[in-house]
Order: C-alpha cells, then structure tokens, then sequence
C-alpha cells in the first residue's frame, strides 16, 4: 500500500475515535463537490481549519499538517439539514437515557448535521447542550415549543384518537364559529417561561375560525418573541391558512399547504411566495410510508388513512408553484422514522415535482436559510462550518444517492464513517 494511502486511512481512524474529539484540520480530496447553490467542481478540493471551510477549489491539493480524507471520486457536499422534526418518542425520560444517544446517531449516519425539533418536550433541550458541549455525538439541534394562538371550545367533541393529522380541522371544512381567545397576560407567562426553558423557536399551529382570534394572537406572539429573541414559526396547512398568516409575519412556514388549490388561488399563490417567509416541504406526511412487509402506514405506525390521499397530491403541485413563484423552499419532514427512512420517503414526495438537482438544494442550502441559520451553514462556501457529508453515486442524477451516506464530517469532525 502506498505511503499516502495509509497515511489517509491513518487519519481517517484517528478522525473516527471519540465523539468529543476537537475539529480537525482537514483536507478533503480526490471530491466531486457540490456547493449546495448548484455549483459543480469536478475534480476538486475542500480546506477546512478549525471546524470552518477554508476554501473549496478544482484540483488535487497537499497542504502540510492537515489529515487527508481522500474522497476516492465520491460526492462531497453540504450536510443535511432537517428543518421540522419532532424527536422524542414515548416517555421523554426514557427518552433520554435509553433512546436519544442511538438516535442522535442515527441522523449523523444519514448524512443530517442540523435538525430542527419543531415541538419536542424539555429533554430535547439537554440533548441539545449535551451535543453542543461534546458530551454527545449529534447533530446540530435547535429547538420549538408549542404557544396556542386559540383557546380550546368547551363545547368542541373531545379529539379523535391517533395522530391529529388523520382528522385535521381544516381538511374537515373548519369550524363553524369565533374560537375563544387566550388572554395576553397568559401568553406573556408562556413566552417567558419557553424563553426560561431555554427553547430557540415559538411554534404555532393556525387553523383559523369565523371571526376567530387567531391571527391577532398571532401577531402578538410574533412580536412578544423578537422581543425575547425568539423567532415564531407556523403551522398552516390549508391555503386560506397560509395566507392568513403572512399578516403576522411569522419566521417561517413549517408545512406546504396541501388542503386547497394554489393554482385557482393566485392571490394566496403571490402573497404566500411573495412574503419572502421560508417554508419547509413535509410532503410525505401524507405519502404512505410501506414497511418490508408491504403494508402502508402513516406516521403514526397505524394503517395509512386514505381519506387524506389527496394531500399527496396537492402538496407536491403547490410545492411547485410556490417553487415557481420564488419562494425558499427547505426540506422537512415532521415525521419521527429513523432519519434514512423518512429521508427516503420525502425524496420519493419531492421527486414528483422537483428535479434532483434542486432537491439538493432544498436538502441543503434553502433548509439551512429556513432554519434562519443559513449564513452559518448549507453551503460549502469559505467561512461557513464544516458540514460536510460524502456519499456514493451522483445527486445530480438520482436523487437516491442521497441515502448512500459514507462520511459525515460536522464542523470539521468526522462524526460517522461506513
């Protein structure tokens, strides 16, 4: 073996030991880099010192003193990025100390170096500094809790069982009155006591009702968290909702609107896409997920409900409309599949309307500017961190490449190698 070969896979080992290692000093060769914003360098090289991108350029290089990780022709590109997620599973301290070190692996494995937990219980937020301090192996976590821009009717039926999506309000027709509002004062405590929590994100979920309240909750909640340095984002899942809720001015949509037309609404097409607010796809949420024996299931792991198909159509046509209209459009999946799994199942979503050069996009680039963070990461661009993943076969050309994660590399720390 020749000296520079195993003076690679030395490095390479070294990089693998210790999950609380520091960043190294990397020089990653012998790529074909994809820089996340369409670029292509087909033969090229990627710097990076102390956890960010040096440079990225055409061309084998050596540079003394760093560890070589010899890409063997393979894709090198931006990491993953998650961008509406729930996490926990079960009893939120079982949680903790049994599942969320395998998990949090888990998405290191599937190439995900970011991941936005929409709404996740407290223990989210451990982990979270549990990886930012290196005691645990993990990807880049930011958190959302949940405030109601609504208060519940008492004369409401109690809610069905299972998973609310299979019985959405909005897919229903909406209610048929004002919902009550939530008092101000109580918000503020809500606001502040998330704020105390240590949450980096107010998660809202809009149906609206006639004369309702919900907007102008809102509204408040929006202004009360930038107050707090708290971005608002919001769940809309039908048209109308969506483009209610531009007036409040959220940070970003986490779904594409699948109940409703965009292309017999090209009011609600313009104000959605022309809001400059990012949304995220979850397109899948309403794909069937098949297990190895067949059967089709929704994310709740119960039979899939058929009733709600035509989501998985409408979802991806005004995905692409919006796509059309200028929107960012960031990958999410609000499911809680293994990472791999539910990656697979929102490129099988995606690839009906998007082709797989813009899927790498969205996967990468517009999912780190829809988490509000894509000046720290998404790209390989000099400056920003080092997430990095190399996988086996093309993007560009199928989108299942994708799945063929063999290094992740997180700020300049190789994290998880096949």
């Amino acid at each position: 073996m020749p000296i520079s070969t195993r003076r690679a896979l030395a490095a390479a080992l070294l990089l693998c030991l210790g999950s609380t290692a520091a960043a190294q000093d990397l020089l990653i060769t012998n790529g074909r880099i994809l820089d996340g914003m369409g670029g292509v360098v087909e033969n090229g090289t990627v710097v990076v010192r102390g956890g960010r991108i040096e440079s990225v350029s055409a061309g084998q290089r050596q540079v003394a003193g760093l560890a070589v990780i010899d890409a063997g022709g393979k894709t090198v590109m931006p990491g993953f990025v998650e961008g509406h997620r729930h996490v926990i599973e079960g009893s939120p301290t079982t949680w903790l100390t049994e599942r969320a070190p395998q998990q949090m692996q888990e998405f290191l494995d599937a190439g995900f170096t970011t991941v936005l937990s929409a709404i996740d219980a407290a223990p989210i937020i451990t982990v979270r500094d549990r990886i930012a301090s290196g005691q645990m192996a993990g990807p880049r976590l930011f958190t959302g809790t949940f405030i109601p821009v609504a208060g519940a009717d008492p004369e409401a039926a109690p809610a069905a069982p299972g998973d609310p999506a299979r019985t959405d309000p909005a897919r229903l027709g909406g209610a048929n009155k004002a919902a009550p509002a939530v008092p101000r004062e109580a918000l503020i405590g809500m606001i502040d006591a998330a704020k105390q929590a240590g949450y980096d994100y107010l998660k809202c979920v809009v149906n609206t009702t006639p004369g309702g309240p919900e907007i102008d909750t809102l509204k408040f909640i929006v202004e009360e968290g930038r107050k707090r340095d708290m971005p608002t984002i919001v769940h809309a899942v039908s048209v109308k909702d969506a483009a209610a809720v531009i007036d409040a001015r959220p940070a970003m949509l986490v779904h594409t609107p699948h109940i409703g037309r965009l292309d017999q609404d090209a009011a609600a097409l313009q104000k959605i896409a022309g809001a400059g607010i990012p949304m995220t796809s979850t397109l899948a949420v309403f794909v069937p997920h098949f297990n190895g024996a067949g059967a089709a299931l929704f994310r709740d792991r119960l039979p899939f409900p058929w009733d709600t198909l035509s989501s998985a159509g409408q979802g991806p046509v005004n995905a692409r409309l919006l796509w059309e209209a200028g929107i960012t459009y960031g990958y999410g999946t609000d499911t809680q599949w293994p990472p791999r799994q539910s990656l697979a199942d929102e490129l099988r979503a995606l690839g009906l309307v998007f082709s797989p050069q813009e899927i790498v996009r969205i996967l990468t680039a517009n999912a780190a500017a829809a988490t509000l963070h894509g000046s720290e990461f998404g790209t390989l661009t000099p400056g920003k961190l080092a997430d990095i993943v190399i996988v086996a076969g093309d993007p560009l050309a199928d989108s299942s490449a994708l799945l063929n994660v063999e290094t992740t590399i997180k700020e300049g720390k190789v994290v998880f190698r096949k």
